[in-house]
């Protein structure tokens, strides 16, 4: 069983950065694929970034690519998500996600993850 659990997010001001981490536990062929996504009120949610055994392999949502950064920390079992140049728009509740998807299938836009934390708030303000 894989387990992921989300840090507390956070409110910033629109132009500032945030970072997110996930701490994974579990067998580790199950979570070959690690995702982060985002839902905001009254959307569906959305991948926002994937990566594949620690980084081999990262993919972005075009509305993201060039401010946010998804990386790994194997030694500590842990997910990032840097995010700069923040707007208004990234204001969602933001999960992270663990699969054992094939490094064709890990991308943002792939369905049927196997294992979800339970979220945190990201709130971008003017």
């Amino acid at each position: 069983q894989v387990q992921l659990k989300e840090s507390e997010g956070g409110s910033v001001q629109v132009g500032g950065s945030l970072k997110l981490s996930c701490a994974v536990s579990g067998y580790t062929y199950s979570r070959n694929c690690l995702g982060w996504f985002r839902q905001a009120p009254g959307k569906e949610r959305e991948g926002v970034a994937t990566t594949y055994i620690g980084g081999i392999i990262t993919n972005y949502a075009d509305s993201v690519k060039g401010r946010f950064t998804i990386s790994t920390d194997d030694a500590k079992n842990t997910l990032f998500l840097q995010m700069n140049n923040l707007t208004a728009e990234d204001t969602a509740m933001y999960y992270c996600a663990a699969s054992k998807k094939s490094w064709a299938e890990c991308a943002p836009g792939s369905v049927g993850w196997d294992y979800w934390g339970q979220g945190t708030q990201v709130t971008v303000s003017a």
